[in-house]
């Protein structure tokens, strides 16, 4: 994880808008900056923790990655499964690793893979032993706060789920 210490913020240094994407009028450039000061006000007190190992296996995110891909894909249906993909080559090493360390006897079942896009799971469903997609319904991926502006409820509840907690929560 890039700067990863307690208490930083999981959050990419140099972020950069394309053309299309920038503000195009004073009014627009003025909301964006005032939706950016609101956000970090009600962060700044968020910090991201990690709790025990059987934590971290059964429900917390074991990794996670936020970056530009390096395959420009032609659609959506083709950037989520390069995704996935990328996703699942990581689980399928986690999970031997951690069955060679016998931190458990085995992990015998397919690790789930959740995915919120129809036609990428539709590429990836051929069964393989090692894995199992899933249909994730968009209101509950967790990712979504990592890639989507969302709702000051919906944000707040999946960053709870991702153990992004509030620093008062520990005090």
């Amino acid at each position: 994880m890039q700067d990863s210490k307690k208490g930083s913020l999981p959050m990419l240094h140099s972020i950069n808008l394309s053309k299309t994407q920038s503000p195009s009028t004073q009014e627009e450039r003025d909301r964006m900056i005032k939706n950016i000061l609101k956000y970090l006000r009600r962060t700044k007190e968020m910090f991201l923790v990690y709790e025990g190992e059987e934590e971290l296996v059964v429900r917390g995110a074991m990794s996670w990655k936020s970056s530009k891909q390096e395959t420009i894909a032609d659609s959506t249906t083709e950037a989520e499964y390069i995704a996935a993909s990328n996703a699942a080559k990581e689980t399928v090493w986690i999970k031997k690793f951690i069955t060679e360390l016998v931190v458990v006897s085995s992990i015998a079942d397919p690790v789930e893979l959740y995915c919120d896009n129809n036609g990428a799971i539709a590429q990836a469903k051929e069964p393989k032993g090692d894995m199992k997609i899933c249909r994730i319904p968009t209101d509950e991926n967790l990712a979504d706060p990592l890639t989507k502006s969302l709702v000051q409820r919906k944000h707040e509840a999946h960053t709870r789920s991702l153990g992004i907690k509030d620093m008062s929560d520990w005090l």
